[in-house]
């Protein structure tokens, strides 16, 4: 009986799912617990790697990138990962490491923590806590103090109709001048206009194009300059008045000043270095060359009708700006320097007969005298030896307007620009001459103020990133 009994609980199959559901319930829930827990620990991870990133980004903001104690530094980047960390369910909020590395104005930032998240089922998974651990790296290059070097052509070039219709208007404006200054989009400055004395009916054209409000390119270039130093400009950070430059040095935390010279046949100084503030006071200063009458650009000497050079320019300038220093606030160092270009490009000045000039220039050079009258794009050697001392060089290049019905452009200045005025010779050798990335073009017309401006802000960004 007994017998039977037993064999036929062997043949019996009917509680085998309950027998290998019991036995299956162990690695089950060890499996479960240990997904819950392990999912858990990885989105406590997630938070503090960002509470990471975000201590990182912090330590190297613009006003961070000023300050050489590192003690600062790391205590910044502990409080703003402090502030995210103090998570439940980790078994104490984590005490970060924060690692500073300068390299001149490179500044690498690496936070880096460990952590236990606390297990829900520690009896299943045979410990108390899960380890995690990460770290975040950011670098960021701060915004050096520079000075800037505002170099502007108001040679009479400059003197040209601002807009298509300024140009039209300055042409209808002086149909009535005399011959030597009729029909003239130019509104050339001349002390005596045709060699004799200004009156009612020998006017020079500055004077027909003010009493016809015409604007002209060298009041866009001086409005330009006026956003940079005075503004109106709107700016980010309140309580921050003035320009550009005013607004750019708030947000960078940096020390900017500004020198202002315009170039014609010399170097013309119209504010040295200083405030950004100062400099802007001087702005109505910034005025077309004035000549005597055409051909004669200065009276008693008037062999020729010169008035634009460049490269001269440049070497001033450049004689006047010191080594640049790297831009930072330590002891000793000083800071960099930038020379800011305003041109259309084109010379037309004396060089000595010896000397060369752009062999695709085409002005008939007179047969006598020590000196010869070039007209061509700008030598770019003084460029390179400016950029050799460790200078920047930011062009903003007026494109020069193409006049196909002027004899005298399609004779001596057309081949330069030509097959455009932003692809010929005069805007291909001011774009090697600067510094790269620092080069803008803007045709007539066009809006100078902003062109300037994001030049400038182009100059003077600095930016952060999380490397990892």
């Amino acid at each position: 009986m007994l017998r039977r009994v037993v064999l036929r609980f062997v043949r019996n199959r009917k509680a085998n799912v309950a027998i290998i559901f019991a036995l299956m319930m162990v690695p089950t829930i060890f499996l479960l617990g240990m997904a819950l827990d392990y999912t858990l620990a990885l989105r406590k991870r997630e938070q503090l790697n960002a509470a990471a990133d975000a201590a990182a980004i912090a330590a190297v903001r613009p006003a961070m990138l000023t300050q050489t104690d590192n003690a600062v530094v790391q205590a910044t980047a502990t409080a703003v990962f402090a502030a995210k960390a103090n998570l439940a369910g980790l078994k104490a909020a984590p005490t970060p490491t924060v690692n500073v590395v300068d390299s001149g104005l490179q500044r690498t930032i690496t936070v880096s923590y460990a952590a236990e998240s606390i297990n829900n089922f520690p009896g299943v998974l045979g410990k108390q806590t899960w380890q995690i651990a990460g770290s975040s790296t950011a670098r960021a290059s701060s915004a050096p103090n520079m000075n800037f070097y505002l170099l502007l052509d108001d040679s009479p070039s400059m003197a040209l109709g601002a807009t298509q219709a300024d140009i039209d208007n300055m042409v209808k404006a002086t149909k009535s001048q005399p011959s030597y200054a009729a029909n003239c989009a130019f509104a050339c400055h001349e002390t005596n206009p045709n060699n004799k004395a200004p009156s009612s009916s020998n006017k020079d054209n500055l004077t027909v194009a003010r009493a016809n409000n015409i604007t002209l390119r060298i009041d866009l270039v001086t409005n330009a300059v006026k956003q940079l130093l005075v503004g109106p400009w709107t700016c980010p950070q309140s309580g921050v008045s003035g320009g550009v430059m005013q607004c750019m040095s708030a947000i960078n935390n940096t020390t900017y000043k500004a020198g202002i010279y315009t170039f014609d046949y010399k170097l013309n100084t119209i504010q040295t270095l200083t405030t950004p503030t100062t400099a802007g006071t001087k702005i109505s200063n910034i005025q077309l060359m004035t000549v005597d009458h055409q051909n004669c650009v200065i009276a008693g000497s008037c062999n020729t009708d010169y008035g634009s050079d460049i490269a001269g320019g440049l070497s001033g300038v450049n004689a006047i700006m010191p080594l640049p220093g790297t831009g930072t606030n330590q002891a000793g160092d000083t800071p960099q320097e930038v020379v800011f270009l305003v041109t259309d490009g084109v010379e037309d000045k004396l060089i000595a007969k010896s000397a060369s000039c752009d062999p695709n220039a085409t002005y008939p050079l007179p047969a006598a005298g020590s000196q010869v009258r070039c007209q061509q794009p700008l030598d770019n050697a003084i460029c390179t030896t400016i950029k050799n001392r460790g200078i920047r060089i930011a062009i903003l290049y007026t494109e020069y307007l193409q006049l196909p019905s002027d004899s005298w452009y399609t004779s001596r200045i057309s081949q330069f620009n030509n097959p455009s005025s932003s692809t010929g010779a005069i805007a291909q050798k001011l774009q090697a001459c600067a510094s790269p990335g620092l080069y803008a073009g803007v045709q007539t017309g066009g809006d100078i103020s902003t062109a300037l401006t994001n030049l400038f802000i182009k100059v003077a960004s600095s930016t952060a990133s999380l490397m990892q």
